[in-house]
C-alpha cells in the first residue's frame, strides 16, 4: 500500500510462467535426467530470465518508463515456478487508450503459412483448455475432475 500512496496504482500486470522445455534447462540435462530431476536447474533458469524480463522492462523500457515495480514468485503444486509482476508507469506511458492498449497486447494466432515456427510456439505455449466438463480429456483432468493446476502454492 506504501507503494500506491507514492506512485499510484499499478499499470500493469503481468505473469512470467517457468517452462521445463526451455533450451537452457534442457541443455543442462545429463544422460537420462528429466528437467523434472532437477530443480536446482530450473530455478536458476527462471530466476536468470525474471532478471532479464526485468531489465527489459525497466532498463530498455518496453513497456514505457517504469516508476516502480514489484513482484512475487509462487509455486505450482507441480512445482514449477511463476512471478506475477505489478508495473507503475509514469504519465507519459501510461495506458489509456485502446489503441495504447493494442501496442502490447495481441490476441491472433500467426499465420501458420508465413510463419510456421512462431504458430506452433503460441499454440503450444499460449493456447490453453477448455478444462472441466467441457473437455473431460484436457489434460489437467483425471477422473472427469479436475486435478492439475486447481491450486497455487505461494513460495
Amino acid at each position: 500500500m506504501a507503494m500506491v500512496r507514492k506512485f499510484g496504482k499499478p499499470d500493469l500486470f503481468l505473469t512470467f510462467t517457468c517452462s521445463l522445455s526451455w533450451f537452457e534447462v534442457l541443455n543442462c540435462m545429463e544422460g537420462v535426467q528429466r528437467p523434472e530431476d532437477r530443480p536446482d536447474i530450473i530455478i536458476r533458469v527462471f530466476n536468470m530470465k525474471l532478471k532479464e524480463l526485468l531489465e527489459d522492462i525497466c532498463k530498455h523500457g518496453i513497456f514505457g518508463t517504469v516508476l516502480t515495480y514489484i513482484y512475487v514468485i509462487e509455486f505450482q503444486k507441480r512445482g514449477l515456478p511463476h512471478a506475477h509482476i505489478l508495473l507503475t508507469s509514469d504519465s507519459e506511458s501510461k495506458i489509456r487508450t485502446k489503441d495504447d492498449i493494442d501496442k502490447f497486447v495481441s490476441a491472433e494466432l500467426p499465420d501458420p503459412c508465413t510463419d510456421l515456427r512462431l504458430f506452433q510456439i503460441v499454440t503450444k505455449c499460449m493456447v490453453h483448455g477448455p478444462c472441466g466438463t467441457i473437455n473431460i480429456n484436457s489434460p489437467c483432468m483425471r477422473e472427469t475432475v479436475l486435478q492439475k493446476f486447481s491450486e497455487t502454492i505461494q513460495g
